[in-house]
């Protein structure tokens, strides 16, 4: 209960920064004049609770966040569509649920076919095609396709790598190509590679239980466990290499932004998921270990970039989305049980968990020309809806076969007192590739047990009991108390709901899409035939 009113008041607390701003703004009329600039920064294994203004009792601060949360809107129950990294990051550019592809669980690797499809529709292709220009900067995790096999005759590093950011939409692109433990340790610029990754690395036990490091020394040889790793590689310099890049692109793009040529900046950046490679200049200087100082070393990238736009006339058209990729890592415990920080607040779980801890996340936009400052969003939203609501934005039309999972909160930007429709669905998903699915208050886990942690808990249901988990997040944001029995028209009507949105390759109107359906034991409940 504890944990319970602390939500409460944190989100009482973001509700009262809305209180004595001005009125509700006006209905924007977007033209090619005003399109805004459009920046989407990405953390990595960031829980709710990790943004000071949501969480008055953080044992850190993010006074960039922060600023995002009082000079923009909060929605309150937004989600990652799933509760890891590639499949969420899929989601967030394609507006469409990654388990319609190959991938029914876990997450891909560093080298590999790309998961976005030839010729699927992106938000870098959708705003190229409206005079954008486009760039990412920071981590892909998606695969690209790299010359020759480490294990099978070695790499040609000269030869430039396909399938990745460039053929996916994007005029530009600087970055690595996934989370650190999976190798090619370096960075690639457009489709090369900057610095061959002609050495060899792993994981490196840090002083806080359970983390690790990516450091030197690095060796020559292979050997099971070690990854590829360019000698120049340094993983306390990520994050700045990645915001320095990001503040010389706005920089090189504020000219023709104003001159009606706007940009999308898409910034992935890789914390604070492992290793915590905090910068020396950030560390010990939080109240929560390394991952208070890796967390506020992740704020002052965001506020780099946040200051380059002001400093270039930028800030007050572009639209800043900020959001994470999951809940926290598992280690939450760990900064919960030693510092006293609640880095997923009450809800249940973390990464990987079907539970709200492993896709409630930080969900925040400001774009000071057409959002309310301190406004707040209380209906459950998904990643999958930036395509939507950035081509409402900019009056673009989808396609039936794009955008098959996203509905646009264009009008809930412009006035939190707009509602969603009250049968809108959400669809959470799993590690192991586990379901639920969430409409307005009722959330029914398709199976019981997380379906997500390292070592999942599946709970197989003994003669009597309940085969799923029914709760009512607005009463039970902790998901105590399964109301199975008690609610059985809701669990019919959910059931046969989520099984529509699989099986017509939808969750939105339009003619039914197609998708992959092999390998799918996760659909307990039902059959694809």
């Amino acid at each position: 209960m504890k944990l319970v009113l602390r939500l409460v008041a944190c989100l009482n607390l973001v509700l009262l920064v809305s209180c004595g701003q001005q009125n509700k703004a006006q209905a924007v009329k977007v033209t090619q004049e005003t399109k805004p600039n459009i920046v989407i920064i990405y953390t990595d294994d960031q829980g709710y609770g990790d943004v000071s203004a949501l969480n008055s009792e953080a044992k850190f601060r993010t006074p960039n966040m922060d600023k995002l949360v009082n000079e923009g809107v909060t929605f309150t129950d937004g989600h990652s569509s799933d509760a890891v990294c590639t499949p969420s990051r899929y989601s967030l550019l394609t507006g469409r649920y990654s388990w319609r592809t190959s991938l029914k669980k876990n997450v891909l690797r560093a080298d590999g076919p790309c998961l976005i499809e030839k010729d699927r529709m992106t938000i870098a292709s959708l705003l190229r095609e409206q005079g954008y220009s486009t760039a990412m900067i920071g981590k892909w995790h998606l695969q690209m396709e790299f010359e020759g096999d480490v294990k099978k005759g070695g790499r040609d590093w000269s030869k430039p790598f396909t399938d990745g950011p460039i053929e996916k939409g994007f005029d530009y692109f600087f970055g690595i190509p996934a989370s650190m433990n999976y190798g090619i340790l370096t960075y690639l610029e457009n489709d090369r590679v900057l610095d061959p990754p002609t050495l060899y690395t792993k994981k490196k036990l840090d002083v806080t239980p359970r983390t690790y490091r990516m450091t030197p020394p690095y060796q020559e040889e292979q050997a099971k466990g070690y990854v590829e790793v360019a000698p120049s590689f340094n993983d306390e310099l990520v994050l700045k290499t990645f915001a320095d890049k990001a503040v010389e692109y706005i920089g090189n793009a504020a000219d023709e932004s104003k001159s009606g040529k706007p940009f999308f900046l898409y910034l992935p950046l890789t914390s604070p998921h492992l290793p915590h490679c905090t910068h020396p200049d950030f560390q010990g200087k939080s109240n929560c270990g390394n991952y208070g100082d890796f967390m506020e070393e992740t704020d002052y990238r965001i506020g780099q970039v946040l200051d380059a736009l002001k400093a270039n006339g930028l800030d007050e058209n572009t639209l800043v989305i900020f959001s994470s990729d999951n809940g926290a890592e598992s280690n939450y415990a760990y900064q919960r049980d030693t510092y006293g920080h609640y880095s997923c607040m009450n809800f249940k779980g973390g990464k990987r968990d079907v539970y709200e801890g492993g896709h409630r996340v930080p969900f925040l936009m400001r774009w000071p020309n057409a959002i309310k400052a301190g406004s707040q969003v209380n209906d459950p939203v998904c990643q999958t809806d930036y395509l939507a609501t950035i081509a409402d934005i900019v009056g673009a039309k989808i396609p039936d076969n794009a955008g098959e999972d996203s509905y646009s909160l264009w009008p809930m930007m412009q006035d939190d007192a707009v509602k969603q429709k009250a049968d809108r669905p959400v669809i959470h998903h799993s590690f192991t590739g586990h379901f639920a699915i969430r409409e307005g208050k009722w959330k029914l886990n398709m199976l019981r047990g997380s379906g997500g942690s390292l070592k999942p808990v599946i709970i197989e249901p003994k003669e009597g009991e309940a085969p799923f988990e029914l709760y009512d997040i607005e009463n039970d944001p902790g998901e105590t108390t399964n109301l199975y029995f008690e609610e059985s028209e809701v669990v019919s009507r959910l059931t046969a709901k989520i099984t529509d949105i699989i099986k017509t390759g939808r969750s939105t109107e339009g003619l039914p899409q197609p998708y992959v359906t092999e390998n799918w034991e996760q659909l307990t409940w039902m059959s694809l035939n």
